[in-house]
């Protein structure tokens, strides 16, 4: 099919499927699809850009079109009704459907707003050269970033994507791992010279570690041996943090043993201000993960970012 026919046709479908549904109701269906996704009439009213009011006023015109309830509501919580949950997947493909005409080379550039939380370190370690590439080849896309270890809820924070590192708990967000994190085990060299160096890692029972808050469980530091055994070692100290910057700096000042990104210290590594321990031992790998609340509801421009993200933390 040349070019023109297939914008030809995709034009025509577009004006079949407005024709078929008026566009009031095409607004009621994503009005109504938000709603279920982003857990509220108030983040759906924010992910929108309109009003609480105006989704109310949208989900019982919908309710009203099709003579039945769909959502269920309380002060506090919602859910779907039994024919809410037979309705949400035929809304959920048709908005797809029509939202995958935008897709063709012809739509035109990226836009809109990507809102994003990462972790502190990958953050500033490794996501401003992906940012400047993406703001370079979208510039009318405006990307919004948070950096907090904490792990924000991304519907009633009303963030589109979510960068996270390690295992994930069950839920119903959308999970794609886009790279691989390292860890290393180090120390000052005036900690060794004072305490001496480990060379098992029972031997860490007995020494001044900082726990790091961002671990799960906190207390328990992970080593494989050179057959691939993995060793866990139960470590406690005086100092528990969670910033991976606050940990790198009290470890550079003696605080004790540190169990860290390797991203956070490979500069003190390099310069000899922190020194690795256990050589012998390997770490193991956790995953970088992208966390989205739903893969039929991803906007173009976030879906773009993601995969820069894979293509450069891979």
């Amino acid at each position: 099919m040349e070019p023109d026919d297939c914008k030809e046709n995709c034009t025509y479908l577009r004006w079949s499927i407005a024709i078929m549904f008026r566009m009031s109701e095409i607004d009621e269906l994503r009005t109504f699809i938000a709603s279920i996704h982003r857990g509220s009439f108030a983040a759906a009213a924010r992910y929108l850009n309109v009003s609480p009011a105006m989704v109310g006023r949208r989900i019982r015109s919908l309710e009203d079109r099709y003579a039945t309830k769909l959502i269920e509501r309380t002060t506090r919580t919602q859910r779907l009704t039994e024919r809410g949950e037979q309705f949400l997947p035929r809304a959920e493909a048709l908005v797809e459907a029509l939202d995958g005409l935008h897709d063709f080379p012809d739509s035109g550039e990226l836009g809109g707003r990507v809102r994003i939380s990462g972790p502190v370190t990958l953050g500033m370690k490794r996501l401003p050269a992906i940012l400047t590439r993406f703001s370079a080849e979208h510039p009318k896309v405006r990307v919004e970033m948070t950096l907090s270890d904490r792990r924000v809820d991304l519907v009633a924070e009303d963030y589109d994507l979510a960068i996270r590192i390690g295992q994930l708990q069950a839920s119903s967000l959308v999970s794609r791992r886009i790279g691989t994190y390292r860890l290393v085990c180090c120390a000052s060299p005036a900690y060794l010279a004072a305490h001496g160096t480990p060379r098992h890692p029972a031997q860490l029972a007995g020494a001044r570690c900082v726990v790091n808050l961002n671990l799960a469980p906190r207390h328990r530091w992970t080593f494989l041996s050179s057959s691939g055994t993995p060793v866990a070692i139960e470590v406690t100290g005086s100092l528990h943090l969670e910033n991976d910057e606050v940990q790198r700096a009290v470890a550079i000042e003696g605080a004790g043993v540190v169990y860290l990104p390797l991203d956070a210290v490979e500069a003190d590594l390099a310069a000899g201000r922190l020194v690795r321990i256990l050589g012998g031992w390997k770490l193991p790998s956790v995953p970088i993960r992208a966390i989205y609340p739903s893969k039929r509801l991803m906007p173009r421009a976030v879906a773009a970012f993601v995969a820069v993200l894979a293509e450069n933390l891979e």
